[in-house]
């Protein structure tokens, strides 16, 4: 692969760097602000809206999505390194240029997927910005890492579907502004294992339709991903035009949602560590203890090397994770995207860590964005699959070389 940008990447890339040093960076405070003033904690802060009316005045909209009107056509390639630069600010950026998990998995899925009538109602408002949407797979009371284990029921009832169960982790559910739910259910327990699920559109103001309560991830309510939810569904009843594909297609259409998820949060990743450094780097520069500036400080040294090291090796191997996606499909990039998403997380949590210990005591206040950056890194650790599921399922595709070679 060509390590060079094209001319088009180098140019979004200036234009997004532009935004976030005129724009995003002097918003921070303004969004703590507004959060800590708001009376709904899980409302959109205004501040939202303003950076993207600026983000769509310059064209930086949608970058996530290649195939579909309204998207930017860009490859993984292409988006790789401006999903970085949005890592460096993951409460703002990514909303504002409408590159935010859980609507960019949601809005691939249905331009994948969805019938064109199902485009129209909730895919064009997720591309216009104008609704935001959840993704319920995740369940309270089974161990989800293994997604064959969801238990809610979608069955089916002449020319509806009625949808029963018990979901948490709904990610993008807490907004206001979240008009629809794509849930994933078992319509056939008889069918084999990886065919007996299915996903559907449950709009938000559905009968039977309970949103409990928002969970908090370390302390944070996480609003940059519309919060995540607790939900019931009591005897839903849905139309069966809402079913997203067939019936039995629920694993499959996951699996692919996922798998683009899992890279633009590892992009992201690197931007996160890259803030880290920075701020690590600046830190040490300006602070002085026992008489030396702390960058002169051994083991400093060896933190900011290490922190080099390790941001350019994730770097690395998430672009040739995406140069695989765009050559040889998702399917063959399977092996990097599990090792992608199990070497960046704790990568940055390495890196963020230490930029938070360089900090002293305020690296863990609000005044530095490193605990909540911390504290992203460190979830995705588990979220879209546990490291545990990944390592397994990645030693198990090697060992398969060699009991191929022995049989």
């Amino acid at each position: 692969m060509d390590f060079a940008y094209d001319e088009r990447t180098e140019q979004l890339r200036e234009q997004i760097s532009a935004f976030l040093e005129e724009f995003v960076y002097p918003a921070e405070p303004v969004l703590a602000e507004q959060v800590a003033a708001a009376e709904d904690p899980w409302a959109e802060p205004p501040i939202i809206a303003e950076l993207q009316r600026e983000a769509r005045q310059r064209g930086l909209w949608n970058l996530f999505l290649p195939r579909y009107e309204g998207g930017a056509g860009l490859t993984n390639l292409q988006y790789a390194p401006l999903a970085e630069l949005m890592g460096r600010s993951p409460e703002l950026a990514p909303r504002a240029f409408n590159c935010a998990a859980p609507d960019t998995g949601n809005m691939e899925l249905l331009a994948e997927w969805g019938t064109p009538e199902q485009q129209d109602r909730w895919l064009k408002p997720l591309l216009d910005g104008q609704i935001r949407s959840a993704f319920c797979m995740t369940e309270p009371d089974v161990a989800s890492s293994d997604a064959t284990n969801i238990s809610t029921s979608i069955v089916a009832d002449g020319d509806e579907y009625v949808i029963n169960g018990r979901k948490w982790w709904s990610s993008g559910a807490m907004n206001p502004n979240c008009a629809i739910f794509i849930v994933m259910g078992k319509t056939d327990p008889s069918a084999p294992r990886h065919r007996q699920q299915s996903m559907i559109l449950v709009p938000r103001d559905t009968p039977g339709v309970t949103v409990h309560r928002g969970l908090h991830v370390f302390g944070y309510n996480d609003g940059s991903h519309g919060g995540h939810a607790e939900i019931s569904f009591n005897n839903v009843r849905v139309p069966a035009s809402n079913l997203i594909g067939s019936p039995g297609d629920g694993f499959a259409i996951a699996q692919a949602r996922l798998g683009p998820g899992r890279i633009h949060h590892c992009m992201r990743l690197i931007g996160m560590a890259e803030r880290g450094l920075e701020l690590m780097c600046r830190r040490v520069s300006n602070r002085v203890a026992f008489g030396r500036p702390l960058a002169e400080q051994g083991v400093i040294g060896e933190w900011i090397a290490e922190a080099r090291v390790r941001i350019e090796q994730a770097r690395l191997l998430v672009l040739k994770t995406a140069w695989l996606m765009d050559t040889v499909g998702n399917r063959g990039a399977h092996t990097e995207i599990q090792a992608i998403k199990i070497a960046t997380p704790a990568m940055a949590e390495w890196v963020l860590d230490k930029a938070i210990q360089a900090h002293g005591a305020g690296g863990v206040s609000q005044d530095f964005p490193l605990a909540q950056l911390w504290t992203a890194a460190r979830t995705l650790r588990f979220a879209d699959g546990p490291d545990e599921v990944h390592k397994r399922s990645l030693a198990q595709r090697e060992l398969k070389k060699y009991a191929e070679k022995a049989g």
